[in-house]
């Protein structure tokens, strides 16, 4: 029979940060959203002190001046590079692997994998990256999210690894566990269960079919046979095709300028545009939009957008920013404070598989892009890249336009400029 494991960092931000600075051992720490607004990574000793998941950083000032919290903007270039090292480790032990998200990934674990194993490869991880990971094995994907559950609340007794399979009552943690504590599960579907008079894990487990299915459609009935040990999420080693890419960050102030506006945009073009190249593929359809402030209502409002469908499928980052600032001149108006700016790129069709016109001709740039692109990745990253176009702006220029990060911490892992100095 197939056991899968979900492998999950323990407050993957925060422990991205210590892994570089010692210092930060047993320290409080919590990592902010973008513009340094909310919080949005906690350590263990920041959860103990009661600061919530998701609160603005104003609100919780007293408990972070009082207790002596480290508080750092979000450094996605870092906590995407350590990311990568770790699913690197984690592809080299089992047979499939699949990428969740930024900071989980289940694995097809190889027949006889045993807990010991699954402890050795925690310890190789940590040991590789610096960062701590849970490990939870179950014989499915919601089998697997419930054992790492369990592992990661009871580290104490778990020491970070669970399978509940070999464990000899599984019912009394599914017993144990709400409803909106099993993954897919939110608030709606919880309290549809509850309608139903289901309030726990084995609860869910032990109801009708037929009664879920009615409630909950085939998304219900899935996680009912999931928790009964039958297999219906197939672990997805391909990523699934993407439909677009957008590419949009609020500003660190207000914007007002249509030439600001203009560079923020070609930044975000910049990015999109090299995504799609590293997907092998081109976009069909390009949206722009503009964004005031909501939260200023003594501001006036003004959130217009724009898309239009290209002449033909392109890539290439000269062709997608000469078409956004030409869409970005037309539903600009002066007067307004903006706050965002961003691009939809849509339609994506592959490379490989997109047929020409008899008389297309390939943009000029594009060879051009592919070599920078290979530049920015041997030498920055794409969030910082060592070559830009001049449409981008100039360290000169001061960027007004750029997120607050006041307490960002350095890129260690992706510029020659910032690495960390070991003093002997």
């Amino acid at each position: 029979m197939t056991r899968l494991a979900l492998v999950d960092c323990n407050n993957f931000f925060c422990s991205c940060e210590r892994v570089f600075d010692p210092a930060l051992t047993d320290v409080p720490i919590v990592v902010l959203s973008n513009n340094d607004g909310c919080i949005i990574s906690r350590s263990e000793e920041a959860k103990a002190l009661g600061i919530p998941m998701g609160a603005p950083l104003h609100e919780q000032q007293e408990v972070i001046q009082k207790h002596g919290v480290r508080v750092f903007s979000s450094n996605y270039t870092l906590y995407g590079d350590m990311s990568a090292r770790v699913m690197s480790i984690l592809r080299e032990e089992v047979p499939a692997i699949e990428v969740y998200s930024i900071d989980e990934a289940f694995l097809q674990l190889p027949k006889g994998f045993t807990e010991e194993q699954a402890r050795a490869l925690r310890a190789k991880v940590l040991q590789w990256t610096g960062i701590p990971v849970c490990i939870g094995i179950g014989s499915t994907k919601l089998l697997a999210k419930l054992a790492n559950r369990h592992a990661k609340k009871n580290k104490a007794t778990t020491g970070g690894v669970f399978d509940l399979g070999n464990y000899w009552d599984p019912d009394g943690i599914m017993a144990a566990t709400p409803t909106d504590g099993l993954w897919g599960v939110g608030k709606n579907l919880a309290q549809r269960l509850k309608g139903m008079g289901v309030t726990t894990a084995l609860g869910f487990k032990q109801a009708d079919p037929a009664a879920v299915r009615k409630s909950m459609g085939v998304i219900g009935e899935r996680m009912l046979r999931e928790l009964n040990g039958i297999p219906c999420l197939e672990l997805e080693e391909m990523p699934p095709d993407r439909k677009g890419v957008m590419a949009s960050r609020s500003f660190g102030s207000s914007v007002e300028t249509l030439e600001e506006l203009e560079e923020a945009l070609a930044n975000h073009v910049a990015r999109a545009s090299e995504k799609i190249r590293r997907y092998g593929l081109l976009a069909t359809r390009m949206e722009v939009f503009l964004r005031t402030n909501r939260f200023r209502q003594d501001d006036p409002q003004y959130c217009p957008g724009i898309g239009i469908t290209l002449d033909r499928p392109t890539n290439a980052t000269a062709d997608l920013m000469t078409a956004a600032r030409e869409l970005l001149h037309r539903i600009y108006r002066p007067g307004y404070r903006y706050k965002k700016t961003g691009i939809q790129l849509a339609h994506l069709v592959s490379e490989e598989e997109y047929q020409p016109e008899l008389f297309d001709r390939p943009s000029p740039t594009i060879h051009v892009d592919k070599i920078v692109d290979e530049i920015n990745r041997r030498l920055g990253d794409p969030k910082n890249p060592v070559i830009t176009r001049a449409s981008q702006g100039t360290e000169r220029s001061g960027k007004g336009w750029k997120m607050r990060a006041e307490r960002h911490s350095p890129h260690y892992t992706t510029d020659w400029k910032q690495l960390p100095v070991a003093q002997v």
